[in-house]
């Protein structure tokens, strides 16, 4: 396990000089082994036929400071950008879109560009791992930890964005139409950039304590509930859209999805649709059977690539946008006014903490995947570097006009799948994700995608949040205090998921006191946010709540009770008792022609006692 560029300790290696550098660059470029190497890249991309051959052989694994070929850190570090671009993508489309900002569409191209390129950015932060002068602390975990858009975000913007709709924060037409709203936008952006000053002071406090007082208990619940509040968006655009066309009203504007005017325009919920979303489905099922190993980690983007060729072949897709985008764009070609919403700060501060806790679950599995240590000083280093990286990319992304980032977890198994841990591979794939920002025609098409299409994806993408939380539930011990607090949690979090408005009548205050109505404008979205709600109440009830003697014990199961009676009869069968059924058994002895005469009773214990045995 070589992490030797992170010592805790002082470095007493020779220092590279810059002529060292150099050459080794040189080589890397001019030689075939730094160019290609003896890498067997066809493992990459060979399918899981049923009819071909199957090679039982691993590939070699590349550690953290491995030397390995360019063109393979390339390959595998666009391998590494593509298993991300969805998660990237998908959190700017929905909120600058119907159900969140209703931006149009040349302000949803640059949040899209801008989200690639501050990915790449940020990412590069966590990978590199830099050492806070005179401390003995670090910005970053010196792995292949990258990150993108956080999903957590998206259930707080729609329910805020709704209720600045409905307080007149944001614009509305005399015919109810929203209109859109940058400053709503800019209002969120400013609001989680101070709430991310939680994150980073917490980063400054001992893991051992960060577990304790946010154990899996608490994140565990609360990550569950944001995947199935986002399965509901998910879900709505397969049909055809989240928008106004979602009530099937007979006339008007949204009588259609998107709108009246668009091409291929249908009524929400037609077969036409969910038949586009299907295509995206079963592509990632199949990718997933029959795949190589670099199909199977972007088995995502692969059923949006076979979605949207079936879109394009039967005119669903807009191309106007894309020829109106311009060629490249950067990070503040387009600026919004940051504020502070109050409202939505004790959603957001859920959301940081969320995040965190996510991010040291992801370093660990990243740590362990990478084969390096997962306990010890260097490990909560790690920890502490990678928690801080994520505060702080919060606070950058909100200056960089995108909503906060997380750690992702799926390039765990990019690593896993592909045996490279290098931290050059994350590098290619910052470089990639920047080039894809860039140019802004590629997410030009991305904005363009038809929302079935985007549907299918995101769809997958949700419900794999919501299975991660389920992960993480599983590995509490269900004993009767934890099942108190998750139930509890629970039962008010999915009930406000499920009835989003169901405390919106609660306060009737209709003054002019703005301080007072945003008050109880934060209550209601808090109870309103079922995955806020059940944080908040779990972080209580862990609190509050004593662990009881009879946690610590055994739970006393039927099996268990019966053990002893079932031992007992077992020793009668085998001593004194005879079943036809065991020919060959005579008083402790079988015979078998190969071994000889053996005693059943030769002080080895059988496996029916084993069985009974464990469930003492």
């Amino acid at each position: 396990m070589d992490d030797s560029p992170d010592r805790i300790g002082p470095n007493v290696d020779r220092k590279r000089t810059f002529l060292d550098k150099c050459k080794r660059l040189g080589r890397a470029f001019t030689t075939r082994d730094g160019l290609i190497g003896d890498y067997d890249y066809a493992f990459l991309f060979k399918p899981n036929l049923p009819f071909m051959h199957k090679v039982r052989r691993a590939a070699p694994f590349f550690g953290l400071n491995d030397s390995m070929p360019v063109l393979l850190a390339l390959l595998l570090g666009f391998q590494h950008a593509l298993s991300m671009l969805a998660g990237v993508i998908t959190p700017p489309i929905i909120i600058a879109g119907q159900g969140g900002a209703n931006l149009g569409g040349s302000d949803a191209q640059y949040l899209v560009s801008t989200s690639l390129i501050v990915c790449g950015i940020l990412s590069s932060v966590q990978i590199t791992r830099f050492h806070i002068y005179k401390t003995p602390y670090y910005v970053g975990t010196g792995l292949i930890s990258v990150v993108g858009t956080s999903f957590a975000i998206i259930p707080v913007s729609t329910g805020a964005f709704k209720q600045m709709y409905a307080t007149g924060f944001c614009p509305t037409a005399a015919d109810g139409t929203q209109l859109p709203c940058p400053e709503g936008y800019g209002a969120l952006l400013g609001t989680a950039c101070c709430c991310a000053l939680l994150e980073i002071l917490l980063s400054f406090t001992s893991p051992k304590y960060l577990k304790k007082f946010f154990p899996p208990l608490i994140t565990g619940p609360t990550v569950t509930l944001i995947g199935v509040s986002l399965i509901e968006s998910g879900f709505q655009d397969w049909a055809g859209g989240s928008g106004g066309c979602i009530a099937r009203p007979d006339t008007g504007l949204f009588s259609v999805c998107p709108q009246l005017g668009a091409p291929h325009a249908l009524p929400w919920g037609s077969a036409e649709f969910v038949g586009l979303g299907f295509s995206v489905f079963i592509t990632i099922i199949i990718c997933e059977r029959f795949g190589s190993p670099i199909m199977k980690s972007c088995a995502v983007v692969l059923g949006l690539l076979t979605g949207c060729i079936i879109a394009g072949a039967t005119g669903y897709f807009d191309r106007s946008g894309i020829d109106a985008a311009p060629a490249v764009s950067f990070i503040w070609v387009k600026t919004f006014p940051l504020s502070v919403y109050g409202p939505i700060v004790l959603p957001l501060l859920a959301v940081y903490i969320v995040l965190m806790m996510e991010a040291i679950g992801d370093i660990s599995a990243t740590c362990d995947v990478s084969r390096l240590e997962v306990e010890g000083a260097l490990f909560d280093s790690r920890i502490q570097g990678g928690v801080l990286a994520d505060g702080f990319n919060g606070l950058l992304a909100g200056l960089c006009t995108i909503t906060p980032m997380s750690t992702f977890a799926q390039n765990n198994g990019v690593i896993a799948l592909t045996r490279c841990a290098n931290r050059k591979a994350g590098y290619a794939a910052c470089f990639f994700l920047i080039i894809m920002g860039i140019f802004s025609k590629f997410a030009a098409a991305l904005v363009a995608i038809p929302s079935p299409v985007l549907g299918g994806m995101t769809t997958f993408l949700f419900s794999a949040v919501a299975v991660s939380g389920i992960r993480i539930i599983s590995t509490v011990p269900f004993t009767r205090r934890n099942r108190f607090i998750l139930t509890a949690a629970l039962s008010i979090g999915i009930g406000a998921t499920l009835v989003p408005n169901w405390f919106s009548f609660v306060f009737t205050y209709t003054g002019d006191n703005q301080a007072k109505q945003g008050f109880f404008n934060a209550i209601t979205l808090v109870l309103e946010t079922g995955f806020a709600v059940t944080a908040f109440l779990a972080i209580i009830l862990n609190l509050i709540l004593e662990e009881e003697i009879e946690d610590e014990a055994a739970e006393i199961t039927a099996d268990v009770a019966d053990a002893a009676d079932d031992r007992d009869e077992w020793k009668q069968i085998r001593h004194g008792s005879h079943i036809p059924e065991m020919d060959g058994i005579e008083r402790g002895h079988q015979k078998n022609p190969e071994m000889g005469e053996k005693s059943v009773d030769d002080g080895k214990t059988s496996d029916e006692e084993q069985m009974i045995g464990s469930k003492v």
